[in-house]
């Protein structure tokens, strides 16, 4: 009995066995190195808007405004009063009364309305640092 190294044993097995011999079925794989990638991964923009501030949650508006802030299209007081939970009641522009307690963070809610309501009456009452802060939420809800 032989005794070969761990090193050569699969080396020699090679070698001796008739069983390694070519089979017809490997001959005909190849590898097709002239070939390049026709595939290009690509983004088409035509026609595509901003997201839709009339069905978004707050979990998204949320989202959408950090990346807006973190890339510079908006300041640190727009995405903060974005942030911010919204009242469990409000009031729109024709003094109604608004029931918000069952808007959570998955469900749709129109916020393009909701601000332009509030800044209608932060308007109509005069308070100017309101005023200033839903102005740049509406024009970044309007983009």
């Amino acid at each position: 009995m032989e005794i070969f190294s761990v090193r050569s044993s699969q080396s020699l097995l090679f070698k001796n066995s008739q069983n390694n011999a070519k089979n017809s079925k490997t001959e005909e794989i190849g590898i097709d190195t002239g070939a390049a990638a026709s595939v290009i991964f690509r983004i088409d923009d035509n026609g595509v808007e901003g997201p839709d501030f009339t069905a978004m949650s707050p979990g998204e508006l949320r989202n959408h405004a950090r990346q807006s802030y973190d890339g510079g299209g908006i300041d640190q007081d727009t995405f903060a009063a974005i942030s911010e939970p919204l009242p469990m009641h409000a009031i729109d522009a024709q003094g109604n009364v608004i029931d918000l307690t069952g808007i959570t963070d998955g469900t749709l809610f129109n916020f393009r309305d909701y601000y332009e309501n509030q800044l209608q009456i932060a308007m109509s009452i005069g308070d100017s640092d309101s005023v200033k802060t839903l102005k740049s939420i509406v024009n970044f809800l309007n983009v």
